[in-house]
């Protein structure tokens, strides 16, 4: 079965990502096609990169980046939830993809963005950080407005529209087949 986190990509204090994040894993939930769970890098603590050698050398010396890596190379896919913050991802979600390399290759990601643009430009910055992370990443992505989808630009509006439950539906769609097709390059 394959493992799929989905990222909340904010730490910020009373960040609209949480909800963003609940609202794909309540629709991931209806699925049988893979295990999904909520993976929330505020956890995890994360300094600015802290490690004295680099990712590519997988020596880990600080227990946060060991709690971080055994996470991120459980899993087979990534759903990021990402923000937008003037034009780009936060550096929270930055930081946490540039802590690791190697347990993200071979491994398929999928976008969900919420920001004035529907976090498109935040999305494109995330597709060149994972590919060459070796991430492969999907076509499909969910963009949703701050001035539309959202209640006082803080709450994601329920029901959520039926055309950004399709773009999720079939966002992890190519997600789950991405990373069946990976399997063989992750064994």
């Amino acid at each position: 079965m394959t493992d799929v986190g989905i990222i909340i990509g904010s730490t910020r204090p009373g960040r609209i990502g949480l909800g963003v994040a609940r609202w794909v894993y309540e629709v991931a939930q209806r699925r049988s096609d893979a295990r999904y769970e909520l993976v929330d890098i505020a956890d995890y603590n994360l300094p600015l990169l802290d490690e004295p050698e680099p990712p590519s050398t997988g020596n880990y010396r600080n227990e946060h980046t060991k709690r971080w890596s055994a996470k991120v190379a459980s899993l087979d896919a990534f759903v990021f939830v990402t923000p937008e913050y003037n034009h780009g991802t936060s550096a929270a979600l930055k930081n946490a993809l540039d802590f690791l390399y190697a347990e993200w290759n071979n491994k398929a990601a999928g976008f969900v963005g919420y920001g004035n643009a529907g976090a498109a430009r935040a999305v494109e910055q995330l597709r060149a950080i994972v590919g060459e992370l070796q991430i492969a990443d999907v076509h499909t992505q969910v963009a949703l407005s701050i001035f539309v989808d959202f209640e006082r630009y803080t709450t994601l509006k329920r029901p959520v529209a039926a055309h950004h439950e399709r773009a999720l539906s079939a966002m992890l769609d190519q997600v789950v087949r991405w990373a069946t097709a990976l399997g063989p390059l992750r064994a």
